[in-house]
């Protein structure tokens, strides 16, 4: 296999001459903030490293500090950010004497550090950079030999070349950037670029504004979001990034691009800056330059985040360069591997064990059980296995060309193994075998981090699922569906809400609101303000009392967030009626005609705001078929749409919409909406109660003939109606036995109602007493009272109490055959 240098160009010779050629290319190229990595890189390349990292003097003289790395985390090697220039670690050593240090495992494990150390298996080497006190190279070797004589020939090259060079500073000072250089400041989004940049883009330099927006215009739109989690400070720690990304072409195929820089932190009132390069990358032989391919997927592992991104990326970093025919990634779990990634995914591309335990346990049968794949993953290193390579059938079907198993070390453990597998014979070569080394840190820290990330996104999204109704009610004369989707960006849990709540009478009430924030709190304060609506309304109170209770529960829980609130309540047998807004969006009614307008309904303040604020009711009249749609902002709203251009937006889709299917319309509602925020969305077509209650309603006035005014309103109504004498005689026992009860055990007003309703008859007594009539356990011969409710009882079909505007409600509802 060629050896390349970082640049892609091909040097032929031995490794020591080839080293030395991409050495000084990299040393006679301007001065770049990652000039030091990639100079390091070619210890992972050349001299078969798995990690190299300078250590200088830093702030404090008697530390050493990590100046930059490369390679496989630090951690796994037991390494410090810094050691003390007095203490007798290689590093301080090599740093004191002058003089270069080459530990094996038997040195390392009776050093100083041997009980930091995961595992002792390895060589350290410890090169001073010059005289004594100039700092130290540090580099390791997993290699059971330690470091060979081309390597050590190879590090020497390495020390001489090594230099920390300054970041350009010709945006600051005015003198003219180097032609790949660029300088942007990340408060403002101005950037200084160098004429060979613009020269990639086709931008004269007359006529560039100097606008980063500019040159992101360009990027293939695919390519823009892993760019912008590079040149966006909130989403950067301070130290090196590099990518490469494409940008559209005037004619022909889009031009890659190779970005490497550095952030580097605000001082002295300047802000934070990102310096770096961009170079043309489309004739760069990066398919077989390893440290492109290292690069590549530092890059995708960055932005993934749940483990099937990780394993797609170990496949999309891997398969194609390294011409396999198989990769799988699997987690190591309680001793099973789970299979994360499969690819090819036809099951008719792996062994019989793999089809028939597809998806499931790898291979149907614990880890300790393959003898082979369970000593990798104890020694922690990867292994390759060359065509012929006895190995139990289960391993042995997925290479037959040869196999390498790649243990993922993460965080003093393992996460998992990836296998790739070629049909063919295969060679490999010694820079191919630190590749797959240095590719299985990356991904075994990717994947612990993907893995607690699911299991945080897991938990979020069961938070808010349990917070959120179930399922909707049915619905006398109407049909209602809600979609709720959760915010994209990370694990942010939202504030939105939404609820059916039936009442008395046939009302329903539908709420939607939205708690200020995205988190936990803001989630947890929602399903307060949702019980606690859906608690005031079922008391019986007027829409307006509802939202004003709500506000003043708020206002007392001493929280700093507040709430916005829609509340509907909607008569099912009258087509009416009453809109609350408490600082949220405007209902959208859809007529039956097909217009659809934005109600103008009055507006209060947010919940939780002002304690004294007045809720006014707005009336809506409802035709059969009209809809109703209640939603939340992150529906109508985003930094690029106004929220007047949202709504009319809404409404236009509502009226192009078939109301027939419901839910198709919601979804159709949702299609391409911002997901920057939660979207809450509520809709509810009025088609009419086919059958309307006869309702009368009856003032009892506290006089001595109360109840025998009562029973003869009682007999007229249900005359009228033709309800048959039997059942008659029983309501009047029913309607005396409640008004008398209400009389004489409480104040105030008292009322009857009587509705009838498919034959069934419901008799209804409300008085200003919350306290529930109590059904008397046993009565004796000489008791004088507490027969009433067990009369009640006897001869209705059901019987219970409501609570109503603080007070109650006493019901029985009869059986009116005929």
């Amino acid at each position: 296999m060629a050896n390349v240098v970082s640049d892609g160009a091909a040097i032929s010779g031995t490794r020591t001459e080839r080293a030395e050629s991409a050495l000084d290319t990299l040393t006679a190229s301007p001065v770049t903030p990652d000039r030091l990595r990639r100079i390091l890189e070619q210890a992972l390349v050349f001299a078969a490293a798995s990690f190299a990292g300078v250590y200088t003097p830093g702030d404090d003289p008697t530390q050493l500090c990590l100046a930059d790395s490369a390679g496989l985390p630090r951690t796994l090697y037991g390494l410090r950010d810094s050691y003390p220039v007095a203490g007798g670690s290689p590093v301080a050593e090599a740093h004191r004497t002058g003089r270069p240090r080459w530990l094996g495992p038997a040195e390392l494990a009776g050093g100083p550090e041997a009980r930091r150390t995961p595992s002792g298996d390895f060589s350290v080497a410890a090169l001073p950079l010059g005289p004594a006190g100039s700092g130290c190279l540090l580099a390791v070797s997993e290699h059971p030999g330690g470091f060979g004589s081309d390597d050590r020939a190879c590090l020497d090259l390495i020390v001489r070349a090594v230099a920390v060079p300054a970041p350009p500073e010709a945006a600051e000072d005015g003198r003219e950037l180097p032609p790949d250089t660029f300088s942007l400041a990340m408060d403002s989004g101005r950037v200084e670029v160098g004429d060979g940049i613009l020269a990639l883009f086709g931008i004269p330099r007359d006529g560039f504004d100097g606008r980063v927006e500019t040159l992101l215009g360009q990027t293939v739109p695919e390519d823009l979001p892993a760019l912008m989690s590079v040149v966006e400070a909130d989403h950067m720690s301070i130290g090196d990034r590099e990518l490469e990304f494409r940008i559209l072409q005037p004619s022909g195929p889009p031009k890659w691009l190779r970005l490497r820089g550095r952030l580097l932190p605000g001082e002295k009132g300047r802000p934070a800056r990102l310096v770096g390069t961009l170079a043309d990358a489309s004739t760069l032989r990066s398919d077989v330059t390893d440290v492109a391919r290292v690069q590549r997927l530092a890059a995708a592992l960055a932005t993934a985040g749940t483990v099937k991104d990780v394993g797609n990326a170990v496949v999309a970093a891997l398969r194609k360069p390294l011409q396999a025919d198989r990769i799988a990634l699997a987690e190591l779990e309680n001793d099973r591997l789970v299979v994360t990634v499969l690819d090819p995914p036809e099951p008719e591309a792996w062994p019989e064990v793999w089809r028939s335990e597809w998806r499931t346990e790898w291979p149907d049968a614990p880890v300790r059980s393959m003898p082979t794949l369970a000593a990798a993953l104890r020694e922690g290193r990867a292994r390759i296995w060359p065509a012929g390579s006895p190995l139990e059938p289960a391993l042995a079907d997925v290479g037959p060309g040869g196999l390498a198993v790649l243990p993922l070390p993460a965080g003093g453990r393992m996460a998992g193994a990836c296998l790739i597998g070629w049909d063919r014979p295969r060679e490999f070569a010694p820079d191919e075998r630190a590749l797959l080394t240095v590719c299985a840190g990356l991904t075994g820290q990717a994947l612990l981090r993907a893995h607690a990330f699911d299991a945080e996104h897991e938990l979020v999204g069961m938070l808010q699922r349990t917070l959120l109704p179930r399922r909707l009610p049915r619905l006398p004369g109407a049909v209602a569906v809600a979609r709720y989707l959760p915010t994209t960006a990370g694990l942010e849990v939202g504030g939105d809400w939404y609820d059916v709540i039936p009442l008395a009478d046939n009302h329903v009430a539908f709420v939607i609101g939205d708690v200020q924030g995205h988190n936990a709190g803001a989630a947890t304060l929602m399903g307060q303000m949702r019980t606690a609506l859906r608690a005031y309304a079922a008391e019986g109170h007027a829409p307006d009392v509802v939202v004003s209770h709500a506000n003043r529960l708020l206002m007392d829980m001493e929280t700093d967030l507040f709430a916005t609130c829609a509340y509907v309540d909607v008569d099912m047998e009258q087509g009416t009626a009453l809109c609350v807004r408490a600082g949220h969006l405007q209902p959208v009614l859809r007529h039956p005609d097909g217009s659809a307008t934005i109600v103008e309904a009055e507006g209060g303040p947010p919940l939780g705001v002002l304690g004294g604020a007045d809720f006014l009711m707005t009336p809506l009249r409802l035709q059969p078929g009209t809809v109703l749609a209640l939603t939340t902002d992150g529906l109508v709203e985003s930094a690029d749409e106004d929220l007047d251009v949202g709504m009319e937006r809404l409404a236009r889709a509502l009226s192009a919409a078939d109301p027939a299917h419901l839910g198709q319309v919601a979804d159709a509602l949702l299609t391409g909406a911002h997901r920057g925020d939660d979207v809450a969305l509520l809709l509810m077509r009025f088609d009419g109660m086919a059958v309307r209650p006869l309702r009368e309603s009856w003032t009892v006035w506290r006089v001595p003939e109360a109840v025998r005014h009562a029973r003869r309103f009682t007999r007229r109504t249900l005359r009228a109606w033709g309800v048959e004498r039997d059942t008659l005689d029983a309501a009047l026992l029913v309607v005396s036995e409640l008004v008398t009860n209400a009389l004489v055990h409480t104040g105030g007003p008292v009322r009857l109602d009587m509705s009838l309703v498919n034959h069934r008859l419901r008799l209804a007594v409300a008085d200003s007493s919350p306290r529930s009539p109590m059904k008397p356990a046993s009565i004796g011969w000489e008791a004088t009272g507490g027969r009433g409710i067990l009369l009640v009882e006897a001869v209705s079909a059901a019987w219970g109490t409501i609570p109503v505007s603080g007070g109650k409600q006493v019901w029985a509802d009869l059986v009116a055959p005929g």
